[in-house]
């Protein structure tokens, strides 16, 4: 089983002509309950979460444009802004028309000064099939249901795994229209997608830590190299 490259040793190692497309989890938040309404929504980041977003965005070779994409969840568009904060960008667009399958409803908002942030509906949900019953996993046995899914690819509430993340993978693709494309999201999807291109296997006790992720990294001739990474001193996390 493949484990977790360190961010900095993977953008040190990156080549120059190598394109990178970044799907990350949010950076450190504060504890949700389960009484919390909107399971989380509004919640942003930890102190030590920006200081270590911003650290991530620090890694980022000098070289290249970047546009940031997130989950419209107030704790991935700070993990974004905190990133592009770290790389110290004067600006980035919103990149690559949409595909047909996978589709964003919200206008890019401002991040930090001479920054902009693109919410992409479809990053807080794009692994997702019936919300109703999704909401119902959320409020009951969340992980627990996640790594079902994950085992059996079957659960009423998503699609079927390994087709959904070739699509992701495709979306991806599409949408970056810079160096570095980076989509902020969270656990729950991002964890899926590293079963299924890295072959990792999680529990609910064995889960992956914030600001952890998969770079998928394409050279100017088309070859694709696909990294699970890192920007904290582990990528797990034992519960």
């Amino acid at each position: 089983m493949r484990d977790f490259v360190q961010a900095k040793d993977f953008f040190a190692d990156l080549k120059s002509t190598e394109r990178v497309y970044l799907l990350i989890r949010h950076a450190e938040r504060p504890h949700i309950t389960a009484e919390d309404a909107d399971y989380g929504a509004h919640v942003g980041l930890t102190a030590a979460g920006r200081e270590h977003a911003v650290a991530l965005g620090k890694m980022f070779p000098p070289e290249g444009d970047a546009v940031y994409y997130s989950s419209p969840v107030g704790r991935c568009m700070d993990t974004a802004k905190c990133i592009a904060e770290g790389r110290a960008l004067a600006g980035y667009g919103a990149g690559a028309s949409q595909s047909a399958s996978l589709t964003a409803s919200q206008p890019a908002t401002e991040g930090a000064p001479g920054t902009v942030v693109t919410p992409l509906a479809i990053l807080g949900h794009f692994y997702v099939k019936d919300y109703p019953t999704y909401l119902d996993v959320l409020n009951e046995m969340f992980y627990q249901n996640i790594c079902a899914w994950i085992d059996s690819d079957n659960h009423p509430a998503f699609y079927p795994l390994h087709e959904r993340a070739e699509e992701v993978r495709k979306f991806m693709l599409e949408k970056g229209t810079a160096r570095f494309n980076i989509f902020a999201t969270h656990d729950a999807w991002v964890v899926p997608t590293l079963v299924h291109f890295c072959k990792m296997k999680f529990t609910p006790q064995h889960w992956m830590n914030y600001l952890t992720g998969i770079a998928f990294a394409v050279n100017s001739d088309g070859f694709e190299r696909v990294v699970p990474l890192t920007a904290m001193e582990t990528g797990w996390l034992d519960f």
